[in-house]
């Protein structure tokens, strides 16, 4: 079996995991990227092509020098407040850009795909957990854009005989293990990377955006999943349509939710740092509340993830981000200088 795939932003944060584990299971990895937020250094497996999937001419050459299986489309943009700034850019980047990737999968034959898209497609539910037959209703251009490129991918399948997995993440956090790969932007914006950023005094405090929510606390809820049991989605989506599955649409999450101030007092638990926490108001585009029900995957694909704990997703952030400061960790437990970033990190934290 040919077992050459593209990964399309594989030098981004997730796909640079679902690159990572692709390569350790044996595949032929091509990773196509910009690098306007990913990292060169992200790319584990394979071989790097910088490119734009807006230069039609580059990628239909990429496609002429490889016989690709499959392909894996991660490349976006995926910022709600950016895209609410500059929509136009996120229809452009998300939207022509899969049309242009679904071209040259046309041109070329390929019969499977795997496209990364967004609990944003959802919008604000009036029930969770949230199913893949819950209405999709976004609410924001980065939501929209995703819910335009799922309609682009199943309309092209209806025409021919392209196969496809489509997974729709809810919150991804958390860092690979072994810390060797995270997410290397230089301006986190999820809770849980800003948090993280404020316990090793990389900012001055943590905004909370809304407590007038109706849920237990005031603040919004969300679904969060380890980076690594979703990359492992991937892999199983991926064998799943080699071996002749159907076309799919699958949550990814665990169908736990979690307030924002519980991950803020698990993220200073395991730290050890009261780090400052200001209240503002609610940003546009944030929905309320929600969760997956992830029933459907876990039968379909036969998911079994293993990193279902919030400690262990804020662990494996916070050693991620020490090891970029040149700090050495134990158990997730951080072995200090701890005066030099004001930590006081206790070995058994994770256990707290």
């Amino acid at each position: 079996m040919n077992k050459k795939v593209l990964v399309t932003g594989g030098a981004g944060y997730i796909g640079s995991h679902v690159v990572r584990q692709l390569g350790e299971a044996g595949y032929d990895v091509v990773v196509y990227d910009n690098c306007s937020t990913g990292s060169p250094q992200s790319v584990l497996h394979g071989k790097l092509i910088v490119g734009d999937l807006a230069d039609t001419d580059h990628l239909h050459q990429v496609f002429a020098n490889h016989e690709f299986s499959a392909v894996l489309h991660f490349a976006a943009s995926i910022s709600v407040p950016e895209s609410l700034a500059h929509p136009l850019d996120y229809y452009a980047n998300n939207t022509c850009n899969t049309l242009n990737l679904l071209r040259c999968c046309s041109i070329m034959g390929i019969k499977q795909l795997i496209f990364s898209s967004t609990a944003a497609v959802y919008g604000e539910v009036e029930s969770n957990p949230v199913t893949e037959s819950t209405p999709t209703q976004p609410i924001n251009p980065y939501g929209r854009s995703k819910l335009m490129s799922e309609w682009l991918i199943q309309d092209y399948a209806a025409a021919s005989d392209l196969r496809y997995v489509i997974l729709r993440y809810f919150n991804v956090a958390g860092a690979e293990p072994g810390g060797r790969l995270g997410q290397r932007l230089p301006k986190v914006t999820h809770l849980i990377g800003s948090a993280c950023d404020a316990a090793l005094k990389r900012r001055s405090q943590v905004a909370i955006f809304g407590t007038d929510f109706s849920t237990p606390d005031g603040t919004g809820i969300r679904d969060y999943i380890h980076v690594e049991d979703l990359a492992t989605a991937h892999l199983d989506a991926l064998r799943y349509l080699e071996q002749g599955g159907n076309s799919e649409i699958l949550n990814c999450g665990y169908g736990q939710g979690y307030s924002v101030r519980q991950v803020m007092e698990r993220v200073k638990a395991i730290s050890g740092v009261d780090f400052p926490v200001i209240e503002t108001c609610r940003r546009p585009g944030d929905p309320e509340c929600v969760t997956a029900c992830a029933d459907k995957i876990r039968k379909v694909l036969d998911w079994q993830p293993k990193y279902n704990d919030l400690d262990t997703i804020v662990s494996t952030t916070l050693k991620w981000e020490m090891q970029r400061e040149g700090f050495a960790s134990s158990n997730f437990g951080v072995e200090t200088p701890a005066t030099s970033i004001g930590l006081a990190v206790r070995g058994n934290a994770a256990s707290v």
